[in-house]
């Protein structure tokens, strides 16, 4: 029988061994130890540090919620009439909560390299602050005349000092200035401070916060000036639900106007006259079932005692021992063997490629978890879908999966155990399909609450016995740009 995937099989020592080898040799990589070119830190400098009437200027205005201000708050100088923008103006937005004790290290460190009006601390201004009155700063100012602010609004890029949430909240708030018609919009790159930053190692910026961490950043930095572009594709994610129904959202989701349900689908259940809808974008992946109730457990717990989760390591014990006690390894026995799989609560639809068509496609019986994937990697580093063979991918009609290909990879996790099996990448998930886009009606019965999570983010979500709930996902119009660190 011909393996589907290249990794389906091994030993389980050999694999151990190579992802430990993996990780020094991307540790090493990222450090710069590899033969890297020494960079000079005033070059870098020259290279990256705006005039300091124009830092001045967006500084005033984003303090003052103003994206005039700065004109009338900062003098220009004789000095500044000479000016010229630096070839890649560059504007940091920094996690400090991230990277463990290091965050504020590392901010004090890009200050000194860069300056301290362009290293925004992101408990402090907001990305969407920056957007709104540092960018509209530089581009008032450009509109009067300025050759040297249109020429830095034109250049800058940015890089994001955090986890996924932290790049996916900056990429978010990026995403306005196609609504809005200003462009270019600037590419964001990353400096990997999370937990899993899986979009970090998509583009080649590395998976952890580096030991050498004062060399790696000015080489993240002087990287992030001359790497190439690349592109990410976004899914707006849309819920609709009975109204009454009572959650709390996470961050990521937020109210909007009902939106219109695609009405070339057939409906199973009953539609509420009345509902309740929310809104969202992701990037790295949504999922429903299982392992979203696992993450909301872990979540809450978090919250609740954050002294008991203080790293990596706390943080991977105390999500084990959830996985656990929520069924994920484990199934009471008083429960319904029936009610365990996904397809009870759950009928999906997908548009594949190439297609305009809804399909409606059976939810395996065993599945209990559902990730509709958009990177290459996913829970720090690994690849569910697994490397498919091209026959394979012929086979079930896929393609090969790419960040901009306008596809999310849709697959099934059984069981905790199946799950520890495709994380150590023994074995590929259950690959469901590959989808532009992707409909699923959730009806209530025997079970109360579902569980979604998207980038990370879990909520539960109520089922009614009456009324059905429905999720869209769909590609955004626009693609990100991102610095690749490859």
């Amino acid at each position: 029988m011909d393996s589907p995937s290249s990794s389906t099989t091994g030993d389980t020592s050999k694999v151990a061994t190579k992802s430990s080898s993996s990780s020094i040799v991307e540790s090493l990589r990222v450090c710069g130890i590899s033969g890297s070119p020494r960079v000079d830190k005033e070059e870098l400098i020259q290279k990256l540090r705006m005039p300091q009437y124009l830092r001045f200027a967006m500084r005033e205005s984003i303090r003052l919620n103003d994206a005039a201000a700065g004109k009338s708050h900062c003098s220009r100088s004789q000095d500044d009439d000479n000016a010229v923008a630096p070839l890649v103006p560059m504007v940091v937005f920094i996690n400090p909560r991230s990277g463990g004790r290091c965050g504020p290290f590392l901010k004090a460190r890009l200050q000194l390299i860069i300056s301290e009006e362009q290293v925004l601390d992101m408990l402090d201004v907001k990305p969407h602050e920056f957007i709104r009155y540092g960018l509209g700063c530089l581009e008032m100012l450009a509109n009067r005349g300025d050759c040297c602010a249109l020429e830095t609004r034109d250049r800058m890029r940015i890089m994001v000092a955090g986890g996924d949430g932290s790049v996916g909240w900056v990429l978010g708030c990026l995403s306005e200035l196609h609504a809005q018609g200003r462009t270019p919009v600037p590419p964001v790159g990353i400096i990997p401070l999370g937990t899993g930053n899986d979009l970090s190692r998509s583009f080649g910026w590395g998976g952890s916060f580096p030991f050498s961490w004062k060399a790696a950043t000015k080489r993240s930095l002087y990287k992030a000036t001359i790497a190439p572009l690349c592109r990410l594709d976004s899914w707006r994610f849309s819920i609709s639900m009975p109204e009454g129904t009572e959650i709390e959202p996470p961050h990521s989701l937020k109210h909007t106007v009902e939106f219109t349900l695609d009405e070339g689908l057939d409906i199973e259940g009953e539609l509420s006259n009345n509902v309740i809808c929310y809104e969202g974008v992701f990037y790295n992946y949504f999922s429903i079932g299982m392992d979203a109730q696992v993450a909301y457990g872990f979540h809450n717990f978090r919250n609740d005692k954050p002294y008991l989760a203080q790293g990596p390591i706390a943080n991977k014990i105390i999500y084990s021992g959830y996985s656990c006690t929520q069924g994920w390894f484990f199934t009471p026995c008083t429960s319904d063997p029936g009610l365990r799989g996904l397809k009870n609560i759950l009928r999906m639809h997908v548009k594949k490629i190439n297609s305009s068509k809804w399909e409606q496609v059976p939810v395996p019986t065993s599945v209990r978890a559902i990730v509709a994937l958009n990177l290459h990697s996913y829970g720090s580093g690994r690849n569910p879908w697994g490397n498919l063979t091209p026959e394979y991918l012929e086979k079930r009609g896929f393609v090969e999966a790419n960040v901009d290909d306008g596809l999310v990879e849709i697959f099934g996790l059984k069981q905790g155990w199946h799950a520890s099996f495709v994380m150590v990448d023994l074995i590929s998930a259950k690959h469901i399909a590959q989808a532009s886009a992707i409909r699923l009606e959730v009806r209530g019965g025997e079970w109360k609450d579902a569980f979604m999570q998207m980038d990370g983010e879990p909520w539960k979500q109520p089922m009614s016995k009456d009324f059905s709930t429905f999720v869209e996902i769909k590609r955004e119009p626009f693609q990100s740009l991102m610095i690749s660190g490859d």
